[in-house]
């Protein structure tokens, strides 16, 4: 049987079960005794980080975009139960009570809050622990993996159970507060195991069957996805000819793309990167950074490189043929001043599992109508 496109990841990772004694010594945390013992002592979300390999910019205006979900790059959380008055947040390098974390844990704050709502109950306030393998404000969907890794978390600890599609719109509802009106992709992708199409508002997997190796750098810049996209909605509207020529170039590059995938064509796939990289530059949306991470993957003899996500910083992703290939990459990145490298294989897998757009249409409706 096909797994749903919104995989639900595994929400216990706990060494030992929790004992009698240590369960009667929170009790006086717990205001319904009834629900005692559908409290656990912690709890453990896990979710991962997402690359855009095609679309970037485009997808804001209906074009297709593909993400692929890296889950070798994992965001985990964990909760415990304090018995004091406030949500404590130990993320980021930050150590203090939630609700006056700030602007930059607002996702965070809002997971809580998704999460409380749905389980029925804030009769628990936790100490909020989160890890991440990779950077923030890199363009790799930390935001979304964030609020999923503590939404998991937080219905760990309750003993709460939900279904990928309800963990999906928990977390979109998280993500509103970070993105204003998140198209889906990110709070897809970071819990998904299949590469991820967002095309004109749908949302499916798609098929690969490619022996190939995914080179991630960071360059160690913070990339503004706010300002970048501002910056070709000015394009758009000022610069309307040339501006729209080029999404339908990148329109087009997102379907070709797919195909390239399903049938393994490293060497197309390489090309259609190469190309995108041209357009976003073209966008201005590129950093001379990234510019350099570019070319010099390219010199070590990647088959396509291009900028991932808003741009103006962030990171960069390098396709390789061989793992071989992409330790060499790795090496020059480095030399060229690259902060971390990750490579990333692309797994082969067998079929596409199509989401259920009207599924997925219910669950973004609920979250819309949560926040109003």
């Amino acid at each position: 049987m096909a797994e749903s496109l919104h995989e639900q990841t595994p929400q216990r990772k706990h060494e030992h079960a929790d004992s009698q004694d240590t369960r009667e010594s929170r009790a006086a945390y717990i205001s319904d005794a009834h629900e005692f013992d559908r409290v656990y002592l912690s709890g453990y979300g896990e979710t991962w980080a997402k690359t855009i390999l095609i679309g970037d910019h485009s997808a804001v205006y209906g074009y297709p975009a593909i993400a692929l979900p890296l889950q070798s790059l994992k965001m985990r959380a964990w909760v415990t139960p304090t018995g004091g008055k406030e949500h404590i947040l130990h993320a980021l390098g930050y150590e203090g009570e939630l609700k006056v974390s700030g602007k930059r844990f607002a996702g965070i704050r809002r997971a809580v809050q998704v999460a409380e709502s749905f389980v029925g109950r804030s009769s628990l306030t936790f100490d909020i622990v989160t890890s991440a393998d990779f950077p923030a404000e890199r363009g790799l969907g930390s935001s979304a993996a964030a609020a999923g890794a503590v939404i998991r978390a937080v219905l760990d600890a309750y003993g709460k159970t939900a279904t990928p599609d309800e963990l999906f719109g928990l977390t979109n509802g998280a993500e509103i507060i970070t993105h204003g009106h998140p198209s889906g992709l990110d709070s897809v992708t970071t819990c998904a195991s299949d590469p991820i199409l967002l095309d004109h508002g749908a949302i499916s997997t798609v098929n690969m069957d490619i022996p190939a190796y995914l080179v991630i750098a960071d360059s160690g810049i913070s990339g503004s996805t706010r300002e970048a996209v501002s910056g070709v909605r000015h394009r758009y509207e000022h610069e309307f000819e040339n501006t729209k020529s080029i999404l339908d170039n990148m329109g087009s590059l997102g379907r070709q793309a797919v195909v390239d995938l399903a049938r393994g064509d490293i060497d197309g796939l390489g090309e259609r990167m190469n190309q995108a990289q041209q357009m976003l530059m073209q966008l201005a949306v590129s950093h001379p950074t990234l510019d350099l991470l570019v070319e010099t993957a390219r010199s070590a003899g990647a088959a396509g490189a291009k900028l991932t996500g808003g741009g103006l910083g962030g990171c960069m992703i390098a396709l390789a043929s061989t793992q071989v290939v992409a330790e060499s990459i790795r090496e020059h990145l480095y030399e060229q001043g690259a902060k971390s490298v990750w490579i990333h294989p692309l797994r082969t897998y067998p079929e596409s599992v199509k989401h259920d757009e009207e599924g997925y249409t219910s669950a973004r409706s609920r979250t819309d109508e949560r926040i109003r």
